[in-house]
């Protein structure tokens, strides 16, 4: 306002000395025409003069006056802002030193221990304005700018503010700051944010996840017992969330309650997976649970869609878990327990047939493993190729690195094989159309798969995998056959070739390759055998297989016999049964070295788990085998891994071994604390 009222009275004032070479001039030229005019001409333009600076001086004070009285006004309304402020108010430097307290701050806190309070505030704040500084984000007056939220006695309060220079430490060369904070009662509007949150809705569906076995297996006449047992157990643990079941098939039902009850069943861990258990039937036959809850979506429809997807990712990991999808991510319980065989191959008869579908109505094939291929991998790979072949389709084998275990294998395979079977990234990404179909065998993680690009290529995928399914799945996939009982993919490709319509007949190197495949995932027919496994290695061993032959394909070298007996010799044994090494060298097979050494541990008595920890580039990998007894899965998954009860990995990045090995035994002790409750 001062500067405006200035720059007024510069105008006038410009405009006066204008006015007065105006009439100078006039008298001039008068005074030209008429000399006797020049003594009263000059005597005139002194009296215009005069009263020209008498008016400018009179009217510079009254702008000034009025000023000043502007000034004095405004400074008042400032000060009475903040003297009498409805919000609690405090100036104070940033080292803690009170400048002014306004009477409402007071009284606010008279009867708390304030001081502690404003000391962890301040150190945050100094932080803060630390970062900005270093940032050079103090310039613009938004970036001054202060906004915490602080609990304080049962109340919730939003603190805005700002700090200003104040001025600067001679002694440490470094500015001071002087902060204004007001504290606004936030605690109505966090209460009523908190109510509507409580009310909204939860979503989720409950499925029994052995039904068909179950009815087949039970005697008629006591069905309806069971079946009414497994639904008291369920509505009743609904009722303690105050939630609504609705049956909505056989062996499914939909459950609704309010968020509110969220954390009560996160607390009690979905204790009905266990309650279930309880209900005994004939043949040892075990009844388990699936269960999925989401609150993610705008609307129920939206949350129901989200909590489908938890289930497909819940049975994709064997079932007898729970999930709750939350803040877009996933929260897993239970899933403890071995994985129950089915006994029906109505499944694989049903994809065999669709597979066939898939592949006739395509332009080409091209089937992808994961990175770093093993024997799984490449023999489930050959199997499909030899049933896209027989199918007369053109298909390809993306492979670009294959671990050491099976290179003299694949060198034999490329031999076999016509020429052009396995092909590398560049050929498959310049192969690959929306006209494609892609086959991706023993994983259906995204980020795990060979050639990541290709499925950004063709809408048109195709699963086959024994792995229990990660968040990290690929859901677009047109055809998924993934039974996690399975031993490998091997064994899964292999009971396709007995149900498709059409005549296969599979080449020595690709029934070695399936064979190989069940034998190495099985450590030799001990680990994760069913009446399946053994079904699908009788039927690759009436196709000819040499099963001594295979042994040699994967036998170990004598150098690489002792490293792992290196690695077995420096084991730690932690709570008595499980064994914890490290492999100190780093290389490409480092994660072979820990997988082979992991498996050599569980031969040692009394080892129920055993864990290798090694380092491939930059990851650190670990090596989780288990005879059953401890889930070494769910102990990988909180490091971000993954696999079966009995065999899983995981890798991570950014921390040393010994670093990995101190969390790994962290998640280890989480583990038997959460079996203890």
């Amino acid at each position: 306002m001062q500067n405006s009222n200035k720059r007024t009275f510069e105008i006038i004032n410009s405009k006066t000395k204008i006015y007065l070479v105006i009439i100078a001039i006039l008298l001039v030229v008068i005074c030209c025409y008429q000399v006797t005019l020049i003594i009263p001409a000059i005597m005139f333009y002194g009296l215009i003069c005069f009263y020209a600076l008498w008016t400018s001086n009179k009217r510079k004070a009254e702008i000034s006056e009025h000023i000043q009285e502007l000034t004095i006004n405004v400074d008042s309304a400032a000060k009475n802002t903040l003297i009498n402020s409805p919000f609690p108010l405090i100036i104070l430097e940033t080292d803690g030193s009170i400048i002014y307290k306004s009477s409402k701050f007071v009284s606010e806190f008279e009867n708390i221990d304030i001081d502690s309070v404003l000391n962890e505030l301040m150190q945050e704040i100094r932080i803060e304005i630390e970062e900005k500084i270093a940032n050079n984000d103090t310039n613009r007056t938004k970036d001054r700018n202060i906004v915490k939220e602080q609990f304080i006695d049962d109340k919730n309060y939003k603190i805005l503010g700002e700090y200003v220079k104040s001025k600067t430490n001679e002694r440490k060369k470094q500015a001071e700051y002087m902060v204004l904070l007001y504290f606004i009662d936030n605690t109505d509007y966090v209460k009523a944010v908190k109510k509507y949150n409580d009310a909204q809705t939860c979503i989720g569906i409950i499925t029994i996840d052995n039904y068909e076995e179950m009815m087949q297996r039970i005697q008629t006449e006591d069905r309806p017992e069971v079946i009414a047992k497994v639904e008291k157990f369920i509505y009743d643990w609904a009722i303690e969330s105050k939630g609504v079941v609705i049956k909505s098939d056989r062996n499914t039902f939909v459950y609704v309650f309010e968020q509110r009850y969220l954390e009560k069943i996160k607390e009690n861990k979905f204790q009905i997976l266990d309650q279930i258990k309880e209900i005994k039937l004939e043949d040892g036959l075990q009844i388990t649970l699936s269960i999925s809850i989401s609150n993610q979506g705008a609307t129920e429809y939206e949350k129901y869609k989200s909590a489908l997807s938890g289930m497909d990712i819940v049975l994709g990991r064997g079932g007898d878990q729970a999930v709750i999808r939350e803040n877009e991510k996933y929260l897993f319980f239970g899933g403890r327990t071995q994985e129950v065989e089915k006994r029906t191959k109505v499944k694989a008869r049903t994809v065999a047939h669709a597979l066939e579908e898939l592949m006739l109505a395509s332009k080409d094939i091209i089937i992808m493993g994961h990175t770093n291929a093993d024997i799984d991998s490449i023999g489930s790979s050959l199997g499909v190729y030899r049933i896209a072949k027989s199918l007369g389709k053109e298909a390809n084998i993306v492979n670009e690195v294959a671990g050491s275990t099976i290179s003299t294998f694949m060198e034999f395979a490329k031999k076999e094989e016509e020429e052009n079977t396995f092909i590398d990234k560049s050929e498959a990404l310049s192969k690959i159309s929306n006209e494609t179909l892609l086959i991706i065998v023993d994983t259906h993680k995204r980020s795990y798969v060979e050639v990541p690009e290709l499925l950004e290529r063709t809408n048109k995928i195709v699963i086959i995998d024994h792995h229990r399914r990660s968040t990290d799945y690929i859901d677009d996939a047109t055809l998924t056959f993934q039974e996690v009982y399975a031993s490998s993919a091997a064994e899964l490709v292999t009971e396709l070739l007995q149900y498709v319509e059409i005549p296969i007949s599979l080449k020595q190197i690709e029934i070695e390759g399936l064979y190989g495949g069940i034998m190495v995932d099985t450590k030799n027919f001990t680990f994760k055998t069913g009446v399946r496994t053994f079904e699908a290695a009788a039927y690759l061993r009436k196709c000819g297989v040499d099963i001594i032959k295979v042994k040699k394909w994967f036998q170990s070298d004598l150098e690489g016999y002792n490293t792992i007996s290196n690695v077995v010799k420096k084991a730690e044994i932690i709570r008595d049964t499980i064994a914890i090494s490290i492999y100190e060298e780093e290389g490409k097979d480092a994660n072979l070295i820990c997988a082979k050494a992991a498996d050599e541990l569980l031969t040692i008595s009394n080892i129920t788990a055993s864990f290798v920890i090694g380092t491939i580039g930059n990851k650190v990998c670990i090596s989780g085998r288990s005879i059953g007894d401890i889930n070494v899965q769910v102990i990988l998954e909180k490091l971000g891994g993954g696999g079966h009860i009995t065999l899983a990995g995981a890798q991570v990045e950014g921390k040393t071994k010994q670093e990995v090995k101190q969390e790994l035994i962290k998640k280890i002790d989480e583990y038997f604390s959460e079996l203890a409750n």
